[in-house]
């Protein structure tokens, strides 16, 4: 016995060696960037964003208060939360995927961003949005889904303490149901009750109360939001539909409760909601299920979901999919995600780097859970690919987005000598409100700030912009929005990577010595 134990740890010690010599590699092969200022900036993104009456420990000095009356005309307080991007509108779907990410990133890698001194500031972040969602479902059945809307919006450049466009709120409920926004709001704030279940019981499980809640909403009144929220559907049309945001929510609500009924509900709806058939080479705000696969292959590593085996195992055979998908290794260029000439990500010309953050997590969670598991190996079509090289793509990506591509540009706004200085950004583009609180009009923005050349007199920090075309090309150009615009989801996701690379590069520098 005692040998045999001797044998194990010998063999643990050695595997140990060899993953750190593997990081060694990694991380000595190619430029590291400061993944602690990446990290910090990236949550200075958020406060940037924020709508409503500003706190007292607002570190993005430029903003002010904003949407104060926001809801004033329906009844109801929907004063608070995020604009989405470089525009004022409040859209419900994408700002609690935003939320859901960032909870993810801190269950994931919250001893590592506690590490690097930013746990309190991505905790701040999720609650400004949990807040919001709290004010926001102002019944079981009832959840006020957008503030504001596009077609008024875009017509204005302004400042958001100036905004005179429509404060419009429009809402989801029996009769207009939105499951797919009201899932979506569930799975954020039951992922978020998971992060403030130590330092805030009693707030996780108000969170946790409306997640159960608005699950039960969006399952029992099924419907598309777009098709009652009509305003949305040039901005956040849900074209995956609602089924994967009800198997997103369930999941979370499983990891948030350990309810098996939630559980029961992903296993039962596996093959009729498309978590079992889908094979997807994205994982966006609209597309959840390639997320879904990833949360799904976790439970296998405990004895307790062994009684779903085949199932959950089917879940991890689509997310393999999408994780060899990533790194080029399915059959066929169809079945692979497209990369540009320097090596990204590159899924479509609007907004693109959403795809390179979301799929980089993946790539990275998934990482971590082969190296802890059995199978130290994922068997793609094309080949085996190992932890390693799961990590690798992942900081590969991460490091085109922070410099090291044929540009040399950082894309994360504010980091680095070299990033996008005009950012398609109403609140950035125009002196700040605390420089010059005189009223800027709605055409009067766009007449002397819009078609400016000259650099936005704002930086707003950690925003992570649309990004290079399939060619490794960038136009900094204020109108050239499809590039220039940032949105929330696009650096939530990056929040959990910044704080792992951080770690893993210290730990390596650690060993050396």
């Amino acid at each position: 016995m005692g040998k045999m134990m001797m044998k194990k740890h010998t063999l643990s010690i050695s595997h140990h060696c060899c993953f750190l010599l593997s990081l060694f590699s990694i991380f000595t092969s190619s430029k590291s960037h400061n993944y602690s200022d990446a990290l910090y900036k990236s949550l200075l993104y958020f406060e940037a964003q924020r709508s409503g009456r500003l706190p007292h420990n607002q570190r993005v000095a430029w903003r002010d208060h904003s949407g104060l009356t926001d809801g004033l005309e329906q009844g109801v307080d929907l004063v608070g939360g995020y604009y989405d991007a470089g525009d004022h509108v409040k859209f419900g779907l994408p700002m609690a995927f935003t939320v859901t990410m960032l909870s993810w990133s801190i269950i994931e890698y919250g001893e590592y961003i506690a590490g690097a001194g930013e746990l309190e500031h991505a905790m701040e972040a999720i609650k400004w949005g949990t807040d919001y969602f709290i004010k926001a479902h102002t019944s079981p059945n009832v959840l006020w889904a957008e503030v504001g809307d596009g077609y008024t919006d875009h017509y204005c450049w302004q400042r958001p303490e100036d905004m005179t466009t429509s404060r419009q709120a429009y809402k989801v409920d029996e009769n207009n149901p939105g499951s797919d926004v009201a899932g979506e709001t569930a799975a954020a704030m039951a992922a978020a009750s998971v992060v403030f279940r130590k330092t805030n019981p009693r707030y996780s499980y108000l969170l946790l109360q409306h997640a159960q809640q608005l699950f039960e909403f969006a399952d029992k009144y099924r419907g598309k939001y777009d098709e009652n929220i009509e305003v949305v559907k040039n901005y956040y049309t849900s074209v995956s539909g609602y089924n994967d945001e009800l198997l997103w929510a369930a999941l979370w609500l499983y990891k948030a409760t350990d309810n098996h009924r939630y559980l029961r509900y992903v296993i039962d709806n596996a093959h009729r909601f498309g978590g079992i058939g889908w094979t997807i080479t994205e994982f966006s705000w609209d597309v959840k299920f390639a997320g879904i696969q990833v949360l799904a292959s976790q439970l296998l590593s405990e004895e307790k979901h062994q009684t779903h085996k085949s199932i959950l195992e089917r879940y991890q055979s689509k997310a393999e999919y999408y994780i060899c998908s990533c790194l080029g290794k399915n059959n066929g260029t169809k079945n692979n995600v497209g990369l540009t000439p320097g090596g990204l990500i590159y899924i479509r010309q609007w907004n693109n780097m959403q795809y390179v953050s979301s799929g980089s997590f993946l790539t990275m969670v998934y990482s971590d859970l082969l190296q802890k598991s059995n199978r130290k190996k994922l068997k793609c079509q094309m080949g085996d690919v190992t932890p390693q090289e799961l990590l690798q793509f992942s900081k590969y990506q991460v490091d085109y987005i922070l410099g090291s591509n044929p540009l040399n540009m950082s894309y994360l706004v504010g980091f680095g000598p070299k990033f996008p200085t005009r950012v398609h950004h109403r609140g950035a583009s125009i002196v700040s409100y605390r420089e010059n609180k005189g009223f800027i009009g709605c055409t009067e923005g766009y007449d002397n700030w819009y078609g400016s050349s000259d650099p936005n007199p704002n930086v707003v920090f950690g925003a992570l912009v649309g990004g290079p075309n399939h060619k490794d090309e960038f136009f900094d150009k204020r109108g050239n929005y499809m590039q220039t615009e940032a949105c929330t989801y696009n650096t939530a996701p990056l929040v959990g990577i910044f704080a792992r690379l951080h770690y893993l590069e210290n730990a390596i520098l650690h060993a050396s010595y």
